[in-house]
């Protein structure tokens, strides 16, 4: 499984690039991931591949990614969903890009363009950590599937 985790603007805390760097790493022995830090909202719909004419929503080219949005409208999933979705998204073997906006987060026509727009609950999360929070989500979700004792310690 191919996986990019994106998001909008520079890392400012020393903290979270090295939270960053450590949930990357262990989730890279489960699935092939990459993170990203992007100028702004075009670069994600640019980086997912955008639609493009003539392409119905949801049928991917070789180099599009599935489109997941990080916002607090979207869906609220349990560890237990989450690793069930990446689950489903092994299969059909098209590569997923979860995405993180800036402060302002995303707007209607970034959402319009998402595959799936995710929420990490109702509360507001400076966007930062939202991104620890996905990545140690992520990695959850791999260790469920993996029934590695990870996910039952905690």
């Amino acid at each position: 499984m191919k996986i990019k985790v994106a998001w909008v603007g520079k890392t400012k805390a020393s903290a979270i690039q090295t939270l960053t760097e450590d949930y990357l790493a262990r989730i890279s022995h489960y699935a092939e991931i990459t993170g990203l830090a992007l100028k702004d909202e075009v670069a994600v719909l640019s980086l997912a591949g955008g639609e493009r004419r003539g392409e119905r929503r949801g049928v991917m080219s070789k180099d599009r990614h599935k489109l997941i949005l990080l916002d607090s409208p979207g869906k609220q999933l349990s560890s237990e969903e989450l690793a069930q979705f990446l689950e489903r998204e092994q299969i059909n073997a098209v590569p997923l890009l979860f995405a993180i906006g800036g402060a302002d987060g995303f707007s209607e026509e970034a959402r319009r363009h998402a595959a799936f727009v995710l929420s990490l609950g109702r509360m507001t999360l400076p966007h930062e950590l939202a991104r620890v929070v996905l990545l140690e989500q992520l990695y959850r979700a791999f260790t469920i599937l993996k029934n590695h004792p990870y996910h039952l310690g905690h």
